[in-house]
């Protein structure tokens, strides 16, 4: 009976072998190997950058969590200053003039619409009227080397405003897989319903348990 039954299921895994299409493709063909003579599946490599693990290995959540939150108060900080005015990145405002004939979209004058001179049409913010040029003068800086340099402080003001924004976007990333590991040291069954990225900690599903 043994016998039969050993020689039964060999031939129909030839029978399988015969069958099988040559094009076929598992993905478990490139994810598993051989180890001692039995067939293990390779688990993937969590996908981290050098900083982030650095970080996650010599920092505790709390630690990293209190240099978020003094990073998000130095970028509302500088946000307050800035006012974000000009801000690299910023989708660019638009101003709509509705007029009723052809002759008009001709002739119109964005200038004389904004009642402003021509030299101050470019400008987003403090942008005085006709009337209030000839009541008071411009204030702020009008000598054009002057509006470079202030320009130039603008910009390395805005330039470290996007690395804070950047560092403290990390310092949220590395907070969450430092609380994703230490969620998976608990017992309870899980379920991976999304891998790990640099941008992104992974995504588990817990079975729920019903507490006393």
């Amino acid at each position: 009976r043994d016998y039969h039954k050993k020689q039964n299921a060999l031939r129909a895994l030839q029978r399988k072998a015969l069958d099988k299409n040559p094009d076929e493709f598992y993905f478990k063909m490139i994810r598993s190997e051989l180890q001692d003579g039995v067939h293990v599946i390779k688990q993937p490599k969590d996908e981290v950058t050098p900083e982030q693990v650095k970080l996650m290995r010599t920092q505790d959540i709390k630690y990293v969590e209190m240099k978020r939150v003094a990073e998000a108060k130095k970028i509302e900080r500088l946000k307050s200053e800035l006012h974000l005015l000009d801000a690299e990145g910023k989708s660019p405002s638009k101003h709509v003039f509705f007029v009723d004939t052809r002759r008009e979209v001709q002739e119109f004058d964005i200038a004389t619409r904004l009642d402003t001179v021509p030299e101050l049409v470019g400008r987003v913010y403090n942008r005085p009227t006709i009337a209030t040029l000839q009541k008071e003068t411009l204030k702020g800086a009008t000598d054009p080397a002057h509006l470079k340099k202030l320009a130039q402080q603008r910009k390395n003001q805005y330039d470290l405003l996007k690395q804070r924004i950047e560092r403290e976007k990390a310092m949220f990333i590395v907070a969450q897989k430092i609380q994703t590991r230490k969620d998976l040291l608990d017992k309870t069954h899980k379920v991976k319903v999304k891998k790990e990225t640099t941008t992104s900690p992974a995504i588990y599903k817990f079975k729920f348990q019903r507490k006393r």
